[in-house]
C-alpha cells in the first residue's frame, strides 16, 4: 500500500471543503451535515465542527446508514445494520450536505440519495468527498472534494480515520494479482 495522503493533507481538505460549503450556501444557517457511516459519518462531523468554527452557530451532524437502499446487497456480504442519527429538527426544507470518504461507482450516494427521501424533502442535498476516484457507473457528481485521485480498477483506495482507525491517511492498494508483485 501507498500513502497519498497524510494527517495533514486530510485536515487541509477538510477546511478547504468546509469553506467552499460555507460559501457556495452563503453561510451555514440552514445547513444539516450527514455522513455515510462509517468513516463518511466522522468526516461529515469534522467538516460541521470546522463550519461550526467558520460562522459561529453549530451546525447539526448526523449519520445515515444506507444499507438498506443498496441495490448490491446480494453480491455483498452480510452486515449489520449502521445507527441513522438525523439532527433533532430533521432535514425538511434544510440543504442537506452528503458526505462519503471515496466516490467510486455513485451506488452508495444513489442509496442515501434513496434514504434521504425517505426521512424528509431537504430543500437541496450536496456532495462532500474526501476522495474522487472515478469510474461512476451512474451519472453523480461531487460538489466539494478533497482530493481527485485516478486510479485503476485494479486497485482500492483505503481512507483510515483516528476516530475509527487510530491514524488519518488515505492509501492505495494494488488487488491480489496486479502491480509490481504480480
Amino acid at each position: 500500500m501507498r500513502q497519498v495522503l497524510d494527517a495533514a493533507d486530510i485536515d487541509r481538505a477538510l477546511t478547504r471543503i468546509s469553506h467552499e460549503i460555507v460559501e457556495a450556501n452563503r453561510g451555514a444557517g440552514d445547513l444539516v451535515v450527514l455522513g455515510i457511516p462509517t468513516r463518511g459519518e466522522k468526516l461529515a462531523r469534522r467538516i460541521a465542527e470546522r463550519i461550526s468554527a467558520i460562522e459561529g452557530v453549530t451546525v447539526p451532524a448526523g449519520a445515515l446508514d444506507v444499507t438498506l437502499y443498496r441495490d448490491d446487497l446480494q453480491l455483498q456480504p452480510p452486515r449489520g445494520l449502521l445507527p441513522t442519527d438525523i439532527p433533532p429538527g430533521g432535514i425538511d426544507d434544510k440543504v442537506v450536505v452528503l458526505v462519503d470518504d471515496v466516490l467510486y461507482s455513485g451506488r452508495t450516494v444513489r442509496a442515501a440519495l434513496d434514504a434521504i427521501t425517505d426521512l424528509g424533502r431537504p430543500r437541496a442535498v450536496r456532495l462532500a468527498v474526501l476522495v474522487d476516484r472515478g469510474h461512476r457507473e451512474l451519472p453523480i457528481r461531487p460538489d466539494h472534494v478533497g482530493k481527485n485521485l485516478p486510479t485503476s480498477t485494479f486497485e482500492s483506495v483505503r481512507v483510515r480515520v483516528a476516530e475509527a482507525d487510530g491514524i488519518d491517511a488515505v492509501l492505495i492498494a494494488d488487488a491480489p494479482g496486479t502491480g509490481e508483485n504480480a
